[in-house]
């Protein structure tokens, strides 16, 4: 049963960066990789997602620009780099992997391993 464990996560000040990790136990043999996030009171969202076989991310408008989701299939892990962090950024953040095709990456049923997820809190 492949886990996936994430760390990174903590209590930052607007303007700064975090990166967040998402390692995995073994092959999850899914071919998404993808960060979603649930600010308090609100639905979890899709943040970045990638194809296992990718550079390229595909991004939320809310933070294109700012987070890079990147992987290192040698060390089965995907990472998120998040600059110009703000207060609307402060979410429990949870990567997952999935299977679909890229162009429907963004769709959160399409995963179904999933993080315990990590605490990301923004001050201003």
């Amino acid at each position: 049963q492949v886990q996936l464990v994430e760390s990174g996560g903590g209590l930052v000040q607007a303007g700064g960066s975090l990166r967040l990790s998402c390692a995995a136990s073994g092959r999850t043999f899914r071919n998404l990789l993808g960060w979603f996030r649930q600010p308090p009171g609100k639905e979890r969202e899709f943040v970045a997602a990638i194809v296992r076989t990718s550079d390229n991310g595909n991004y939320a408008d809310s933070v294109k620009g700012r987070f890079t989701i990147s992987s290192d299939s040698a060390k089965n892990t995907v990472y998120l780099q998040m600059n110009s962090l703000t207060p609307e950024d402060t979410a429990v953040y949870y990567c997952a992997a999935g299977v679909g095709p890229a162009t429907n990456s963004a769709t959160m049923k399409l995963y179904d391993l999933w993080g315990q997820g990590t605490q990301v809190t923004v001050s201003s």
